[in-house]
């Protein structure tokens, strides 16, 4: 007898357990597409406000990668005395201080790209110290002809840097 009523009840509570095992899944189903909904809203949100800060820390980049070409340091940044490694020294400074004042723009840019722009600044670095140890080079005048004429040849490096940011700012559209 004790078999009937334990059968009995369980075939009574099977309805009213399908029926909550079923409401639960729609409720939960329902939560997790209203958190998708909320998270989309959010980054919908966010986007608004953060695409115009990360194109003006693009257009910093573009600036300080304009400011370090070679070709434009070498114009702006005058020796003041008769030594070359002063001069090297006085250029790779410069470079160092603008990459410095733009150090917070790394937020608002991909990994990638930072790393892409402290490689342009450390490819220049390189070329002024290596175009500075040239047997030719005596005076900072003659460090100024070796690096210019180094750039008839190939590239700058913050050719190459500009061509990932300007790559990266085309992502976001």
């Amino acid at each position: 007898m004790e078999n009937i009523n334990f059968l009995q009840v369980f075939f009574n509570l099977l309805p009213a357990v399908v029926i909550g095992l079923i409401g639960f899944y729609y409720f939960n189903s329902y939560l997790t597409d209203e958190n998708k909904r909320r998270i989309f809203e959010l980054k919908r949100e966010s986007s608004k406000n953060t695409i115009p800060h990360r194109l003006q820390a693009m257009e910093r980049m573009t600036l300080f990668l304009e400011r370090i070409n070679p070709g434009s340091l070498l114009i702006r940044v005058k020796p003041y005395n008769d030594s070359k490694h002063d001069y090297e020294n006085l250029l790779i400074r410069n470079i160092e201080q603008e990459f410095e004042h733009n150090l917070a723009q790394q937020i608002y840019v991909s990994n990638k790209c930072w790393n892409a722009i402290k490689a342009t600044k450390n490819a220049t670095i390189s070329m002024i110290r290596q175009a500075n140890m040239s047997e030719k080079v005596d005076s900072p005048e003659k460090l100024r002809e070796v690096i210019l004429t180094e750039l008839l040849d190939k590239k700058a490096p913050s050719e190459t840097g500009l061509a990932f940011l300007k790559n990266e700012v085309h992502q976001l559209w």
